[in-house]
């Protein structure tokens, strides 16, 4: 949240029949959340589709026109099913067009590991007109952002090198701040304390994750406010609170 109060959000469109039907474990959401979260936006809701352009764009356009910033991974490469970035310019009402500075960089590249620019090679400097290209330092063909669009590899090393070229330039709010307390307890005989030590605590909001572990039930409660100071009281009553009962808890989680 900024001084104004308002609470930067963004929505996330995984795109591909891969990840899907299981062949591919998706990586991406964990990594843009965890980034985005630095830069002061809360990814708030997350849509994973086919390689269908009408299912992408239904998808694009809804969560555009939801959240301050849209990202999407996968399609974006040079086959004939990659189509996310005609799907975009359709929700947006653009046509596509071959970027100069994209092409630049494909031969550049291709041309440093000996290989020459075909026209598959190409479709990667295909960009909704009006575009800026998001750089890529891995394998040559850039991300792109149009608006408040930002279209990213599906692999998730090179989508960590498009967020690192991304790495403080959109607006957002204070960082959200969090911890992590771990207890051996089933979270049923602790959800009273949790919904009351969050409700004294109107700046935190606390998540409950139990796990079974060991031949034991357990659960790790993670604490989350964008004040430092507000995150530390509800963690100190948080743990006041469970040892009242008897309980034994981990910093940083089980």
């Amino acid at each position: 949240m900024n001084a104004s109060g308002k609470i930067w959000t963004a929505g996330l469109v995984i795109i591909g029949d891969e990840i899907l039907s299981g062949r591919t474990h998706d990586k991406n959401i964990a990594q843009i959340a965890s980034w985005l979260q630095v830069q002061g936006i809360r990814l708030s809701e997350v849509r994973v589709v086919p390689d269908v352009e009408a299912r992408i764009v239904d998808a694009v356009n809804a969560l555009r026109n939801t959240y301050d910033y849209l990202f999407t991974t996968g399609g974006i490469g040079p086959t004939h099913d990659d189509i996310t970035v005609d799907a975009v310019a359709k929700a947006l009402g653009l046509t596509v067009v071959i970027h100069p500075d994209a092409r630049d960089m494909l031969e550049t590249y291709y041309a440093s590991i000996g290989k020459e620019l075909t026209e598959a090679r190409l479709r990667m400097a295909r960009v909704p007109e009006g575009a800026e290209l998001i750089p890529n330092h891995m394998s040559g063909a850039p991300g792109i952002k149009i608006d408040s669009i930002f279209l990213m590899a599906g692999v998730p090393h090179i989508t960590a090198g498009m967020l690192d070229a991304l790495t403080g330039t959109l607006e957002g709010g204070a960082p959200l701040l969090s911890n992590t307390i771990g207890c051996w307890t089933a979270e049923s005989e602790v959800s009273e304390i949790l919904r009351e030590v969050e409700k004294a605590h109107d700046g935190c909001q606390i998540g409950s994750y139990p796990f079974f572990r060991e031949g034991r039930v357990g659960a790790n409660f993670v604490i989350r406010s964008i004040d430092a100071d507000d995150l530390q009281s509800c963690i100190d009553t948080l743990c006041e609170a469970l040892s009242e009962i008897g309980l034994d808890f981990t910093p940083g989680g089980i």
